[in-house]
């Protein structure tokens, strides 16, 4: 999900924002899908609106169904087994930090449900699960010895999903860093990558043996921005040198951690899963705002993993730039870096949930309909048009979508969700579109699997395909799931 597009206090990144209605989202929606995004007007000329084709749009065999989920956002159990502190357990005690007071326990409990969650999978038709490894549950301290009974637990689940014939794809962090390495420096510090490194090794030894997709770091740039540079998301720093130093730390431990997962020789793929944004200039007279948040947003992240060097315009002092020192960046690099972050991976992971626009000055402007979440401009023609440039401007790799969806209109329980049904239709399509026009896409996953603590807004926004009644735990999948197993079953998407 892409994050907000200044650091503002009041914005994280889900801000809780009541849409006007299910009704009037569903037709922007329907709308947005053969009307396609809206072209930054640098160009006189307007393109011709796409439309889908009246017959339904196949997939290739073999293409990839999944949903996503993360371990602090899903698991509960938060003191069970050894599980040591992480800095969202630390972040969430802290008053005002979370919308409605609530924490990561139990969330939807899946530590203690994981199997009854796997045979839901298996009823959807899901072909593969993306989960998260608390670091926290392996390593309680981020290093040294590892804790047994929780790395046991991974082994179960990664287990019951291989026997149900649905692929693990395993994320080995997803923000819930533990608390000791924080204390220590957190992603200030080069020696978290290292200890990244050795916790990666850790896990392809336990789990190699399953054949996953794996996943490095998810969405550096959230972490680094929302964590380290607006304050809003765990560990709550301000300041924007620090998060270029998380940048620059993640994107390394990225690098290090493909590196052991070579040398340890087990089957599967790794690459990094990144939150990526269309950027579109509002002021055509006036675009370098938009060149520099482009740089910000994707650049910063794409060019050093796929390109082995970071952009010359991400960081600075102009309009859309990160307002770090630029030179005590460079400083943070060390000779070899590059080549470390730029190992080839065997695929990307894309995380698509709009687009922004950006006016002359840098501020963020309003080009598309927002959902529940007033960050997120929804435009699902956006998603072929970032698909299109990673296949014309960057080296050729694999991508899969990872995630990709949209909250509930409201926080209350529901399984009649027709916007999240008008928005997978709608960004199949296009997934379909650029898979047509010969783009490398091999797998789409949805977020969320099921509701779940929403980070900063706790459990006041639901993302979930399935519903989850916080007080019992019961699961109900919500007509989204429906639609989505149908098409999974049909491996093609209809016009409607």
């Amino acid at each position: 999900m892409p994050t907000p597009l200044r650091p503002d206090g009041d914005l994280t990144r889900r801000t809780f924002l009541l849409a006007a209605g299910g009704a009037t989202l569903t037709a922007a929606l329907a709308a947005c899908t053969p009307g396609g995004s809206t072209p930054a007007p640098t160009s006189s000329s307007t393109p011709a609106p796409w439309a889908p084709p009246a017959e339904p749009m196949a997939f290739p065999k073999g293409y990839t169904w999944g949903a996503s989920t993360s371990a602090f956002q899903i698991e509960g159990a938060l003191t069970a087994d050894g599980r040591g502190a992480s800095v969202w357990d630390t972040f969430a005690a802290l008053p005002g930090k979370i919308v409605d007071r609530s924490t990561g326990d139990p969330a939807a409990d899946q530590y203690h449900r994981y199997a009854d969650d796997v045979a839901l999978m298996s009823s959807l038709g899901l072909g593969a699960y993306r989960f998260s490894i608390s670091w926290s549950r392996v390593m309680p301290t981020g290093t040294g010895e590892v804790n047994q009974p929780g790395l046991d637990y991974y082994r179960r689940l990664v287990d019951a999903l291989v026997g149900a014939g649905i692929q693990p794809t395993i994320t080995l962090f997803h923000w819930d860093l533990p608390q000791t390495l924080q204390d220590a420096g957190g992603w200030t510090s080069r020696d978290t990558a290292a200890r990244f490194a050795d916790y990666a090794a850790v896990c392809f030894d336990a789990l190699g043996d399953a054949n996953a997709d794996w996943l490095t770091v998810n969405e550096p740039k959230t972490h680094a921005f929302v964590g380290h540079w607006y304050g809003t998301h765990a560990p709550g720093l301000r300041d924007a040198d620090t998060a270029a130093a998380a940048v620059h730390h993640q994107l390394l431990a990225h690098g290090l951690a493909v590196q052991r997962f070579r040398e340890s020789g087990v089957p599967g793929r790794i690459g990094a899963a990144l939150n990526l944004i269309p950027v579109i200039a509002t002021e055509p007279d006036y675009p370098e705002a938009a060149t520099f948040t482009d740089a910000r947003e994707n650049r910063l992240f794409l060019d050093p993993i796929l390109k082995g060097a970071y952009p010359d315009d991400a960081l600075g002092d102009e309009p859309g730039q990160l307002p770090a020192d630029a030179t005590a960046f460079l400083a943070l690099q060390q000779p070899g870096d590059l080549d470390i972050i730029s190992e080839p991976c065997d695929l990307l992971a894309v995380q698509y949930y709009g687009v922004t626009g950006v006016d002359g000055i840098g501020n963020t402007v309003e080009v598309a309909p927002t959902s529940a979440a007033s960050w997120q401009q929804i435009d699902p023609q956006g998603l072929y048009d970032l698909l299109m440039r990673l296949k014309d401007e960057y080296p050729a790799i694999p991508l899969i979508i990872t995630e990709n969806g949209i909250p509930d209109p409201t926080a209350d329980l529901t399984v009649d969700d027709p916007d999240r049904v008008e928005f997978l239709r709608a960004h199949f399509q296009q997934a379909a579109r650029a898979i047509g026009d010969g783009v490398p896409l091999e797998g789409h996953y949805v977020w969320s699997l099921l509701d779940n603590f929403e980070w900063a807004e706790g459990y006041t926004q639901r993302w979930g395909i399935v519903a989850v009644d916080f007080e019992t735990q019961e699961r109900t999948p919500k007509k989204s799931a429906g639609y989505f197993a149908d098409v999974i079953a049909a491996n093609a998407v209809s016009k409607d």
